[in-house]
């Protein structure tokens, strides 16, 4: 199976017109001289950027570490409730046969 590229510069530049034609050239043609300088300015932003995601991780995994501390505490307090509960009514049950 090969794939067999077919560019056709008369479609181009009718889909394109003249000024796409030209505004791609250009880019080919800056893009060497101006490469290497976004490089530069581009390398301290990307680092920032991922610098920022690092503390925003780090941020977010204290709060969830925190909430599921929180939640784990409710349902530990809610089963003792329902232990609680249920202990009360059999001491219940039992007085109320031995009564009988």
């Amino acid at each position: 199976m090969s794939l067999k590229i077919d560019l056709d510069f008369g479609d181009l530049i009718e889909d394109f017109g003249v000024p796409g034609l030209a505004i791609g050239l250009g880019a080919v043609l800056v893009a060497p001289i101006l490469g290497p300088a976004l490089a530069k300015v581009g390398k301290p932003i990307a680092k920032a950027v991922v610098k920022g995601g690092m503390v925003a991780y780090d941020k977010t995994k204290g709060i969830l570490a925190e909430a599921r501390e929180a939640l784990e505490d409710i349902v530990a307090e809610s089963k003792a409730e329902l232990a609680e509960g249920q202990a009360q009514s059999v001491l219940t049950v039992e007085a109320n046969a031995d009564t009988s």
